[in-house]
Protein backbone atom coordinates (compact mmCIF):
# COMPACT_ATOMS: atom_id res chain seq x y z
CA UNK A 1 0.00 0.00 0.00
CA UNK A 2 1.00 3.32 -0.47
CA UNK A 3 0.43 6.93 0.89
CA UNK A 4 0.45 10.45 -0.95
CA UNK A 5 0.40 13.76 1.12
CA UNK A 6 0.34 16.39 -1.27
CA UNK A 7 -1.59 19.85 -1.12
CA UNK A 8 -1.91 22.55 -3.87
CA UNK A 9 -2.94 25.48 -3.29
CA UNK A 10 -3.86 28.82 -5.45
CA UNK A 11 -4.45 31.67 -3.62
CA UNK A 12 -3.42 35.37 -2.58
CA UNK A 13 -1.25 36.27 0.18
CA UNK A 14 -2.84 38.00 2.81
CA UNK A 15 0.18 39.52 5.15
CA UNK A 16 3.89 40.22 3.84
CA UNK A 17 5.93 36.93 4.48
CA UNK A 18 7.52 36.66 8.32
CA UNK A 19 11.01 35.12 9.20
CA UNK A 20 10.62 32.91 12.17
CA UNK A 21 13.17 31.03 14.85
CA UNK A 22 12.72 27.49 15.26
CA UNK A 23 12.74 27.02 19.27
CA UNK A 24 14.48 23.29 19.56
CA UNK A 25 17.33 23.94 16.62
CA UNK A 26 17.65 27.70 15.94
CA UNK A 27 16.84 27.08 12.44
CA UNK A 28 15.26 29.76 10.83
CA UNK A 29 12.09 29.81 8.48
CA UNK A 30 9.46 31.46 6.61
CA UNK A 31 5.76 31.86 7.90
CA UNK A 32 3.38 33.11 5.18
CA UNK A 33 -0.67 33.58 4.79
CA UNK A 34 -2.54 32.40 1.86
CA UNK A 35 -6.21 32.89 0.96
CA UNK A 36 -8.22 30.35 -1.19
CA UNK A 37 -11.87 31.37 -1.83
CA UNK A 38 -14.75 28.86 -3.48
CA UNK A 39 -17.61 29.89 -4.42
CA UNK A 40 -21.31 27.97 -5.30
CA UNK A 41 -24.77 28.40 -6.02
CA UNK A 42 -27.18 27.61 -2.80
CA UNK A 43 -30.97 26.62 -3.13
CA UNK A 44 -32.57 30.26 -3.54
CA UNK A 45 -29.99 30.01 -6.83
CA UNK A 46 -27.84 32.80 -5.13
CA UNK A 47 -24.39 33.07 -5.41
CA UNK A 48 -22.51 32.34 -1.89
CA UNK A 49 -18.68 31.99 -1.17
CA UNK A 50 -16.31 30.92 1.47
CA UNK A 51 -12.87 32.07 2.15
CA UNK A 52 -10.13 29.57 3.71
CA UNK A 53 -6.80 31.00 5.35
CA UNK A 54 -4.04 28.48 5.34
CA UNK A 55 -0.76 28.89 7.40
CA UNK A 56 2.32 28.18 5.13
CA UNK A 57 5.74 27.27 6.08
CA UNK A 58 8.59 27.43 4.27
CA UNK A 59 11.55 25.72 6.01
CA UNK A 60 14.14 25.43 2.54
CA UNK A 61 16.46 28.08 3.50
CA UNK A 62 16.85 29.22 -0.28
CA UNK A 63 13.11 28.92 -0.94
CA UNK A 64 12.46 31.07 2.18
CA UNK A 65 14.76 33.68 1.38
CA UNK A 66 13.33 33.91 -2.40
CA UNK A 67 9.55 33.60 -0.79
CA UNK A 68 10.64 36.65 1.80
CA UNK A 69 12.33 39.29 -0.28
CA UNK A 70 10.19 38.66 -3.98
CA UNK A 71 6.20 37.82 -2.57
CA UNK A 72 4.51 40.34 -0.85
CA UNK A 73 0.64 41.10 0.47
CA UNK A 74 -2.11 40.55 -2.18
CA UNK A 75 0.60 38.62 -4.31
CA UNK A 76 -1.08 35.59 -6.60
CA UNK A 77 0.82 32.34 -5.77
CA UNK A 78 0.51 28.56 -6.25
CA UNK A 79 1.87 26.74 -3.30
CA UNK A 80 2.89 22.77 -3.72
CA UNK A 81 4.13 20.74 -0.40
CA UNK A 82 2.58 18.61 2.24
CA UNK A 83 0.18 18.70 5.49
CA UNK A 84 1.63 18.82 8.72
CA UNK A 85 0.09 18.42 11.90
CA UNK A 86 1.46 19.69 15.37
CA UNK A 87 -0.28 18.89 18.54
CA UNK A 88 0.34 20.20 21.91
CA UNK A 89 -1.72 20.37 25.44
CA UNK A 90 -2.89 23.68 26.74
CA UNK A 91 -4.47 25.04 30.24
CA UNK A 92 -7.71 25.38 30.44
CA UNK A 93 -7.68 27.86 33.69
CA UNK A 94 -5.86 28.72 36.34
CA UNK A 95 -4.81 26.77 39.96
CA UNK A 96 -4.79 23.50 40.77
CA UNK A 97 -7.57 22.18 39.24
CA UNK A 98 -6.79 23.45 36.08
CA UNK A 99 -7.44 20.99 33.13
CA UNK A 100 -5.46 20.81 29.73
CA UNK A 101 -6.65 19.68 26.53
CA UNK A 102 -4.60 18.69 23.35
CA UNK A 103 -5.06 20.95 20.60
CA UNK A 104 -4.09 19.97 16.39
CA UNK A 105 -2.78 22.57 14.61
CA UNK A 106 -2.42 21.97 10.73
CA UNK A 107 -0.15 23.82 8.36
CA UNK A 108 1.11 22.97 5.00
CA UNK A 109 4.63 22.75 4.33
CA UNK A 110 5.75 24.47 1.47
CA UNK A 111 8.07 22.40 -1.56
CA UNK A 112 7.30 24.71 -3.94
CA UNK A 113 6.06 28.70 -3.92
CA UNK A 114 5.60 29.90 -7.27
CA UNK A 115 4.40 33.66 -8.08
CA UNK A 116 1.37 33.97 -10.76
CA UNK A 117 1.46 36.29 -13.10
CA UNK A 118 -2.51 37.39 -13.70
CA UNK A 119 -1.98 38.45 -17.02
CA UNK A 120 -1.69 35.26 -18.71
CA UNK A 121 -2.71 31.46 -17.61
CA UNK A 122 0.73 29.45 -16.81
CA UNK A 123 1.12 26.28 -18.36
CA UNK A 124 3.69 23.50 -17.25
CA UNK A 125 4.59 20.71 -18.08
CA UNK A 126 7.66 18.65 -15.85
CA UNK A 127 8.84 15.38 -16.57
CA UNK A 128 11.06 13.59 -13.83
CA UNK A 129 12.25 9.75 -13.94
CA UNK A 130 9.15 8.04 -14.82
CA UNK A 131 6.55 10.90 -13.34
CA UNK A 132 4.90 13.18 -15.40
CA UNK A 133 3.38 15.89 -14.09
CA UNK A 134 0.96 18.57 -16.35
CA UNK A 135 -0.81 21.15 -14.65
CA UNK A 136 -3.32 23.81 -16.20
CA UNK A 137 -5.59 26.52 -15.55
CA UNK A 138 -9.09 26.73 -16.83
CA UNK A 139 -12.59 28.03 -15.77
CA UNK A 140 -10.68 31.21 -15.05
CA UNK A 141 -13.91 33.67 -13.68
CA UNK A 142 -14.44 36.65 -12.87
CA UNK A 143 -17.39 37.51 -10.25
CA UNK A 144 -18.28 40.50 -8.26
CA UNK A 145 -14.33 41.37 -8.81
CA UNK A 146 -12.72 38.51 -7.43
CA UNK A 147 -10.55 35.96 -10.20
CA UNK A 148 -11.27 32.48 -9.16
CA UNK A 149 -8.59 29.70 -10.59
CA UNK A 150 -9.55 25.60 -11.00
CA UNK A 151 -5.86 23.97 -11.29
CA UNK A 152 -6.72 20.59 -12.60
CA UNK A 153 -3.61 18.18 -12.17
CA UNK A 154 -3.20 14.64 -13.50
CA UNK A 155 -0.26 12.54 -13.12
CA UNK A 156 1.16 9.26 -14.86
CA UNK A 157 3.48 6.52 -13.10
CA UNK A 158 4.80 4.49 -15.54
Amino acid sequence: MSYLNSVTIVGFVGADPEQRQARNNGSKFTVLSVATQRSWKNAEDEWVSKVEWHRIAIFRPRLADAVLTNIKKGAHVLVEGSLVSTTYERANGKGKKAKTNKQTFWCIRADVVRKLDRGEPEPETLASGSVLTVAFETGLGFRDGVISTVLFRMRSYS
